[in-house]
């Protein structure tokens, strides 16, 4: 994955705080992941959606094995920040495994 950082900030409705823009280290496209049965036929189901930049904090994490802190420094987030990113992440996964949904990866 070469370039420069990708700046992806989600979008909050409502009043609040904005959120700090992410630095992401591909340029995000839609890609939707289908579970398959035994004979090939797509299962369906409501899509889960995991956002760009906890698929970014689980590359940097888990394919990449920075620590959480290096992670979070390379997003321009807090390790904080960082670790809800994982735990949302991960929880994502594991629930389209379990309840067999696709997954959809790309911009909200």
């Amino acid at each position: 994955m070469q370039g420069p950082p990708w700046r992806w900030c989600p979008r909050r409705p409502g009043p609040g705080r904005p959120l700090k823009p992410r630095f992401i280290g591909f340029t995000p496209q839609t890609v939707t992941f289908m579970p398959l049965d035994s004979s090939g036929t797509p299962l369906d189901g409501e899509p889960i959606s995991i956002a760009p930049d906890e698929l970014e904090a689980l590359r940097n994490v888990y394919l990449e094995n920075l620590t959480q802190e290096e992670a979070a420094k390379r997003m321009n987030v807090s390790r904080g920040t960082l670790w809800r990113l994982l735990e949302s992440a991960r929880r994502k996964v594991v629930q389209a495994l379990v309840e067999r949904r696709p997954i959809v990866i790309g911009p909200l």
